[in-house]
C-alpha cells in the first residue's frame, strides 16, 4: 500500500492535535532576525528562543511543519537522496512533557491503524550509549522496553550519533532516534542500527533537552526540561514506501513526468531532469516567502537555483521558457498548505519568467565573452608563436559571475576549441566571492541594524518613530521600503512619490523630538498576524513574518501611542539618552521611493 507524503503530513498535525498541541503554521524559509543562516535549515530553528526559556504565545505544546532549505550539498542534488528544499514535522514540549511521554507519542503515531499502522517489527530504536562527559541514557531504554520494542532494537550509540548541544555551552541533551527496515523481509534477530546499520534508516528523531552545560565539565540538569523532535516528510515517504529514490514519491513525479513531455523520451536525462524538479521546487518556495533573483544573499541563491535548472533543460536540448510551466505543478501541490503559495502565485510565475528571460540574454551575451577570451587567444598565438591552452580561472569566474555563465558550460566550449579551464582558480575566485557575502550577511541585524550598540538600538527606535512621524505628516501611503542602521547614523527608504518640502521634514522631526523629549515607553506584544493588520499594526514586507508576530508600541505616560509596528527588536526601553533627532538629507531611492539619512546627537 503506497503511503502519500501528504497523509503523512496530515496525520502528524491531525495526531498532536487530539494530543493538546497547538497546531503552528510554518516560518518563512527567510529567518527574523538571524543574520548568521540566509534560510531556516532545521524545523527547530524558529523556535530557539522558545526553547530557552522565552514563553510562546500558545502554550507549551506545539506541532508544526516547518519550510527549511539547505544548499550545502547543492552538487549532490540529482542522486537518490539529496534535496535543497525539505519539509521537517515536529512537535515540542516546553517545559511539559518529557521522555516518558514524547517517546509513547511516537509510537502511538507509527504504528497505531488509525494512524501510521506500521509494524512495529519493522522498527528498531537508538539511546545515547554515555561517555565521560554525560550517562548513559537508560531512562529511554526502559521506557522503550515498556511499550514493547525487545532489547535487542534497542541500541546504544555515541555522543556523534545520540547527543544534540545548541553549542559549546548552554542547553543539550540525548536523542532517541526512530529508524525502519529497509532490507528484504523481516529484520534477522538482532538487527538494529547498531549491529546492521545499512539496513536500518532514520525516520524520526526525539531530543531531550536535558541538561545545561556550564563548561567544559560541568553538567547540570535543567529546571525546565524541552523535547524537540524532527521527521523529515521527504525520508519518510521514501522509506515507508521502501523505495530508493526520493523522486520516486508523489512529491516528485508529477513534475518529473511534466518535464520528459517537455524535452521528450529521447533526449531526456534523469540526473537533469531530476535537478531541475528540486531547484524549481525550491524557487517556488523562495519566491513566495519574498526572496527574489539577486547576486546577494537569498537571492543570490535563489538566482543559482533557476539558473542551474534551465542548464539542466538546455543540456537536454530544451530552451524553451518552462520553469512557470513546472512551478504550477508545486504550486497546485502546496497552495492548501502554505498560504504564502496561494497568496503570490502570480509573483512565482513573474519571477521565474522574468529570470529566464535574463538568463538567455546573458547566455548569449556569456557566449560573446568567451569567443573575445579566444581570439585574444588567437591574436597572442600571432604575436609570440605559442598559444595558451587554459582559461584563466578568474576568467571563468567572471563569466559566471558577471554573464550568469555556468562553468560547466565554459568547459564545455573550452573543451571545442582544444582549451581547459583553471577549475583551481575558478574555485578560489568563487570562495574569495562567497566569503564576501558571507561577511557581508553576518555584518547583518535585527531590522537592517549593522550591529546591536546601544548607539544603533537608539537609531533603531528613532525609525520607528520616524515612519509614524511620515506617515502623519504625508499620508497612510507611506510604507517602509528598506533600512540600514549603524551607530552614527539611519538611512531609510520609504514609499512616497515626490520630493519632501523643508516643512515636512520639519514637522517629522518634531514628532520624532516630541516623543523622545516626552519620553516614551517601549513595549512589545505577540498577535496573530492577521489580527495585527486589522488592528492598524503599521508593517511591511508581511509575507516574510511569522503568523505569529511581534509588535513593538511606543507610548506615552498619558497614553498616547506614537508608534505600533511590526518589528523584531531590538529597541529602547526608554528614551532618556537617545538625544536629538535630525534629517540630514531626503532624496530620491528609486521610481516612488525616496531615501532619508538622519541622526541622533546629544
Amino acid at each position: 500500500m503506497t503511503i502519500l507524503s501528504s497523509d503523512i503530513r496530515s496525520k502528524y498535525l491531525e495526531f498532536f492535535k487530539t494530543k493538546n498541541h497547538a497546531i503552528i503554521p510554518s516560518a518563512p524559509l527567510v529567518p527574523e532576525n538571524d543574520p548568521s543562516v540566509l534560510f531556516n535549515t532545521a524545523g527547530m530553528q524558529p523556535l530557539v528562543p522558545y526553547l530557552l526559556g522565552e514563553p510562546h504565545p500558545l502554550g507549551k505544546r506545539l506541532a508544526d511543519v516547518q519550510k527549511c532549505v539547505r544548499t550545502g550539498d547543492i552538487d549532490d542534488v540529482g542522486d537518490d537522496t539529496h534535496l535543497t528544499f525539505f519539509e521537517m514535522l515536529g512537535n515540542w514540549s516546553l517545559g511539559d512533557y518529557f521522555k516518558e511521554e514524547s517517546i509513547a507519542m511516537s509510537w502511538e503515531f507509527l504504528t497505531n491503524p488509525q494512524w501510521l499502522g506500521l509494524d512495529p517489527e519493522m522498527i528498531s530504536v537508538t539511546v545515547f550509549e554515555g561517555d565521560e562527559n554525560a550517562p548513559r541514557d537508560e531512562e529511554s531504554a526502559e521506557i522503550w522496553k515498556k511499550i514493547g520494542v525487545p532489547e535487542h532494537k534497542i541500541a546504544y550509540l555515541p555522543a556523534e550519533d545520540n547527543w544534540w548541544a545548541a553549542g559549546p555551552t548552554g542547553p543539550c541533551g540525548p536523542d532517541s532516534e526512530i529508524f525502519y527496515w529497509m532490507g528484504a523481509g523481516k529484520p534477522p534477530m538482532n538487527s538494529n542500527k547498531g549491529t546492521d546499520p545499512d539496513n536500518w534508516m532514520e525516520i524520526w528523531n526525539n531530543v531531550f533537552m536535558q541538561y545545561n552545560r556550564i563548561d567544559e565539565k560541568t553538567l547540570v540538569e535543567l529546571p525546565a526540561k524541552c523535547v524537540d523532535t524532527g521527521m523529515g516528510i521527504e525520508r519518510c515517504t521514501v522509506t515507508l514506501n521502501k523505495l530508493k529514490s526520493v523522486y520516486e514519491t508523489d512529491l516528485f513525479v508529477p513534475s518529473l513526468t511534466k518535464i520528459r513531455e517537455m524535452v521528450g523520451n529521447e533526449k531526456y536525462n534523469e540526473k537533469s531532469a531530476r535537478i531541475i524538479a528540486d531547484h524549481i521546487r525550491s524557487a517556488t518556495h523562495m519566491i513566495s516567502d519574498g526572496v527574489v533573483p539577486k547576486n546577494i544573499d537569498q537571492g543570490y541563491i535563489l538566482r543559482r537555483l533557476i539558473r542551474r535548472a534551465i542548464r539542466e533543460a538546455h543540456k537536454m536540448g530544451f530552451e524553451g521558457i518552462f520553469t512557470n510551466e513546472i512551478a504550477k505543478i508545486y504550486i497546485s501541490q502546496f497552495e492548501d498548505i502554505y498560504p504564502s503559495i496561494k497568496e503570490n502565485s502570480e509573483k512565482i510565475l513573474t519571477e521565474l519568467t522574468n529570470e529566464e528571460n535574463r538568463f538567455a540574454k546573458t547566455l548569449k551575451d556569456g557566449i560573446k565573452e568567451f569567443e573575445k577570451i579566444v581570439r585574444g587567444f588567437d591574436i597572442a598565438f600571432k604575436k609570440t608563436g605559442n598559444r595558451p591552452t587554459q582559461i584563466a580561472g578568474t576568467r571563468a569566474f567572471t563569466l559566471f559571475d558577471t554573464y550568469g555563465f555556468p562553468l560547466e558550460m565554459t568547459i564545455e566550449l573550452a573543451k571545442e576549441k582544444n582549451l581547459t579551464v583553471d577549475v583551481e582558480g575558478f574555485n578560489k575566485a568563487f570562495q574569495a566571492h562567497q566569503e564576501k557575502s558571507r561577511t557581508a550577511a553576518a555584518g547583518k541585524f535585527k531590522g537592517g541594524l549593522g550591529d546591536n550598540s546601544a548607539e544603533t538600538v537608539a537609531l533603531h527606535s528613532a525609525c520607528h518613530l520616524m515612519l509614524a512621524g511620515l506617515r502623519e505628516v504625508l499620508g497612510e501611503h507611506v510604507h517602509q521600503a528598506g533600512s540600514n542602521i549603524t551607530p552614527e547614523r539611519l538611512r531609510f527608504d520609504f514609499t512616497h512619490p515626490e520630493k519632501m518640502t523643508d516643512e515636512q521634514k520639519k514637522a517629522v522631526e518634531e514628532y520624532v523630538n516630541n516623543a523622545i523629549q516626552k519620553g516614551f515607553a517601549t513595549s512589545i506584544s505577540q498577535m496573530p498576524k492577521e489580527e495585527a493588520k486589522a488592528q492598524g499594526v503599521e508593517g511591511s514586507f508581511w509575507e516574510k513574518y511569522p503568523d505569529i508576530v511581534k509588535v513593538y508600541t511606543m507610548t506615552d505616560t498619558d497614553g498616547t501611542v506614537y508608534s505600533r509596528e511590526l518589528c523584531g527588536g531590538p529597541h529602547v526601553e526608554n528614551s532618556q539618552d537617545m538625544g536629538t533627532f535630525k534629517i540630514t538629507k531626503e532624496e530620491a531611492s528609486s521610481a516612488g521611493v525616496r531615501r532619508i539619512k538622519a541622526t541622533l546627537t546629544k
